[in-house]
């Protein structure tokens, strides 16, 4: 009798944990060996974790994200080209650190520059290509400072373009996370972030990926290595499975191993946890709205819901949607004129929100729009 009774106790306990909410696995700041980290999904920008997001540290070549970023923005501007011939400056020429031995004059493609910044985190090309793009490198600084503040990097001051440790050119793992997110919107990127060996110099000089997650974690896709003496074991790394796309910071580990090993937790810990679905438009979200005073009685709508959202996993069919519009507009409606707004819900938490808009324009009535469209109307009876 006892035993039937642990056995139907044993039952009820697994009934009551079989409907209770799942919540995301939470990661332990023991887990992830490394002084400052941030875990981010990238489509929407929420944090999914972080460790001293916004504390103050140097990190290494993970500045050349953002060289890397004002480099692509010159790209997709058509101010320089791939095929652009880059000279190597004195200045750049005399970069310490990790490099490919540029001589003051010798000349390189922007597209194998590229491949020694990305690849091998070369000092003297990162150097070389600010130069190119901004005349001089520090030109290219102000240029980068200012995109760190648009994109509102508030830890953030840099001092060079490639990293080398310098009084005040800090950062921080959130901020890391920001310009992350921005380069990856030129997928461009990708195709030198996923090169692991590359020849340049017409093969005299061999490139090795400093990113060795490319030979071992599943999905990888980016982004970024450093390391200095002050800024201790860096990395930026993206990855992608299933639609949703990771950005794992980690700054200052103590050696390259804590730091490949810290990545990889956070981004097996978003994958475990997390998922990213494509959200449903309600059918009363393109409903017409009222329109006072206007041409027409009504105008026609659109829902606007582009993008991702991010949900644990196995929520997505427990997304809510309400819909709310103004009770009605007066006219003149200009199209694309926000006139409701579509609340996506999971639980109390407002996970995304999407604007309903004007499909069309609708003029304002006046005495000659009506003496035309009654002038419309009688030319008809004839």
């Amino acid at each position: 009798m006892k035993l039937k009774k642990l056995s139907a106790c044993f039952l009820v306990v697994l009934m009551i944990i079989s409907v209770l909410p799942v919540k995301a696995a939470a990661l332990s700041d023991t887990e992830v060996k490394a002084p400052s980290a941030v875990l981010m999904e990238s489509q929407t920008g929420k944090i999914l974790y972080e460790k001293n997001s916004h504390e103050k540290r140097p990190c290494a070549s993970i500045t050349k994200v953002m060289t890397l970023v004002l480099v692509m923005e010159a790209l997709d501007s058509g101010k320089i080209k791939l095929t652009d011939m880059v000279s190597a400056s004195e200045h750049a020429a005399s970069m310490g650190g990790s490099d490919i031995w540029l001589k003051p004059g010798e000349t390189m493609t922007v597209d194998d520059m590229l491949k020694a910044t990305v690849v091998a985190s070369a000092n003297d090309a990162a150097v070389a290509l600010a130069e190119y793009v901004s005349g001089s490198e520090d030109e290219f600084l102000q240029q980068m400072n200012q995109k760190a503040k648009a994109l509102g990097m508030k830890d953030t001051v840099f001092k060079n373009c490639n990293g080398l440790d310098e009084d005040g050119h800090v950062t921080s793992a959130y901020d890391v996370a920001l310009m992350s997110r921005e380069l990856i919107k030129h997928t461009k990127i990708f195709d030198y972030t996923k090169i692991w060996m590359e020849n340049i110099r017409d093969g005299k000089t061999q490139l090795v990926n400093t990113n060795k997650l490319l030979k071992s974690y599943k999905g990888i896709t980016g982004l970024k290595t450093g390391t200095t003496g002050k800024a201790g074991s860096c990395m930026t790394a993206t990855a992608e499975r299933d639609n949703v796309k990771l950005i794992a910071v980690v700054l200052g580990a103590a050696n390259t191993k804590d730091r490949f090993s810290a990545a990889s937790v956070l981004l097996d810990n978003g994958f475990a946890n997390w998922s990213v679905t494509s959200p449903a438009v309600p059918l009363e979200a393109v409903a017409p709205v009222p329109v006072l005073n206007g041409m027409t009685d009504q105008v026609e709508t659109t829902a606007e819901t582009d993008g991702s959202i991010l949900v644990p996993k196995g929520k997505a069919g427990e997304i809510k949607y309400s819909v709310a519009f103004q009770p009605e507009i007066t006219a003149p409606v200009t199209k694309g004129q926000v006139v409701g707004k579509i609340t996506c819900k999971l639980g109390d938490e407002v996970v995304k929100e999407y604007n309903i808009c004007a499909k069309n324009s609708v003029s304002q009535i006046t005495f000659a729009s009506a003496f035309r469209l009654l002038a419309k109307y009688l030319l008809k009876m004839l």
